[in-house]
């Protein structure tokens, strides 16, 4: 009987190769992405006038670097962005930026020229004598239509420029007790900034500014975020608050008026600055740079608690380079702003919400105070590295030489045209 044949043993399934290990993401990873997702996400326009100029009503304080046509605003901004890489637009005031009758495509093909485009449209309702007693909220019915028609030429100059915002600030206000109807300004302000609204592009906001005080010094007609709000909503379903951080008064929680103006989906943008006792328009950061961050941090918060999705906000500066140097100063700011904002990012909201529920105060100060002293700025530097940027901004701008032949160039054609530098601010 022949034997069976043995079966040689069937070799064993070879192992599928190893996966490779993961790397376990460290906590400079995890810092630096979310770094670089809010850095990313975020742009901050400057402003024409922050290039000019500038002063206060006893004197102005000169610098021959400083711009003197809208060419060199234009031209100083895009050095900025070049730069830091957040600042693609420009906030232009019209009187100040455009000649009658200049062509608005000439002006958008200049701001082309030096990498930027134009942002924000701000009409000019408060330096012609004509305005002396108001523009929307004035008595006299022909102030009132000057105001409206150069608002209704600024929103369609915005069209032809293809800016989005349309920025409203009113110098409107009485000085004395009974010198005007409070109600009556109230409805005639209402009017004008209707009629605005009716005239807005598809894709243009009107942002609707507020200050509690000057020029005027008893009754402002957009004195809080509350009236800004109401007149708002009584313009139209594109209009927005605006926020500019120097307009309140010391003690005010600004992070709370934001909170509330985004619950509300009315949050239409900000202007950028700093003050130690009132508009003093100095630069973000340098008095209260935890106002600042608690301010983003809500932005942050809101996002967090809407699936991720950010509110529309145009985010801008407004400040008064008096002394410093108008780019310096301009780069320290987006600098500043870049880094607060990224700060304001590194909540652990979700354990910041847990803790919130349970009335856990101490813990969840110490939450976003440990955000807050987070030094985000070796993952700043990582950012801008992968960007191709300048790792120091400023260092770059000194570097470069910029503004030391910008200031002999412009100190020569000074010269030339004849102008005179002085007098004051007012």
């Amino acid at each position: 009987m022949a034997l069976a044949k043995k079966s040689s043993p069937k070799p064993a399934p070879k192992s599928a190769a190893p996966a490779a290990a993961k790397r376990p993401v460290s906590s400079k990873d995890a810092l630096e992405q979310k770094v670089f997702a809010a850095l990313d996400a975020f742009q901050i326009e400057t402003p024409s006038w922050g290039y000019a100029d500038t002063g206060t009503r006893f004197g102005k304080f000169f610098q021959d670097a400083a711009a003197i046509d809208l060419n060199d605003k234009l031209a100083d901004a895009g050095q900025v962005h070049r730069l830091t890489g957040a600042c693609p637009s420009v906030a232009v005031h019209v009187l100040w930026d455009f000649k009658p009758g200049e062509d608005p495509k000439a002006v958008a093909a200049l701001a082309a020229k030096h990498g930027v485009k134009i942002g924000a449209i701000n009409p000019n309702l408060f330096q012609d004598q004509i305005y002396k007693y108001g523009s929307f909220a004035n008595a006299d019915p022909a102030a009132r239509a000057a105001a409206l028609e150069h608002t209704l030429y600024s929103i369609d100059l915005g069209k032809k420029l293809g800016s989005r915002i349309v920025s409203m600030w009113f110098a409107d206000g009485v000085n004395y007790p009974g010198q005007a109807s409070v109600r009556a300004r109230k409805k005639r302000v209402e009017e004008g900034l209707i009629a605005a609204h009716k005239r807005l592009g598809p894709d243009q906001l009107l942002l609707i500014e507020y200050k509690p005080f000057e020029p005027a010094f008893y009754a402002t007609d957009i004195a809080d975020w509350g009236m800004s709000y109401l007149y708002s909503k009584k313009a139209g379903k594109k209009a927005r608050v605006l926020v500019d951080t120097g307009h309140h008064y010391t003690a005010q929680n600004i992070e709370q008026i934001v909170a509330w103006l985004l619950d509300e989906g009315m949050l239409g943008g900000f202007h950028f600055n700093d003050r130690r006792y009132a508009d003093d328009d100095l630069t973000l950061g340098s008095i209260d740079p935890y106002q600042a961050f608690r301010i983003f941090h809500e932005i942050h918060h809101h996002a967090f608690d809407n699936g991720g999705k950010y509110a529309d906000i145009a985010y801008m500066i407004d400040q008064s380079h008096n002394d410093k140097s108008k780019i310096e100063a301009t780069i320290q700011t987006v600098v500043t702003a870049q880094e607060l904002y990224a700060k304001a990012a590194l909540v652990d909201h979700k354990a910041l919400a847990a803790l919130q529920d349970k009335n856990a105060q101490l813990d969840a100060e110490e939450l976003l105070k440990s955000a807050f002293f987070t030094d985000v700025r070796p993952a700043l530097r990582a950012w801008r590295k992968s960007k191709g940027l300048p790792l120091d901004p400023l260092a770059a701008h000194r570097a470069s030489g910029y503004e030391v032949a910008a200031g002999k160039e412009r100190a020569a054609r000074r010269k030339e045209l004849g102008i005179v530098q002085g007098g004051s601010y007012a």
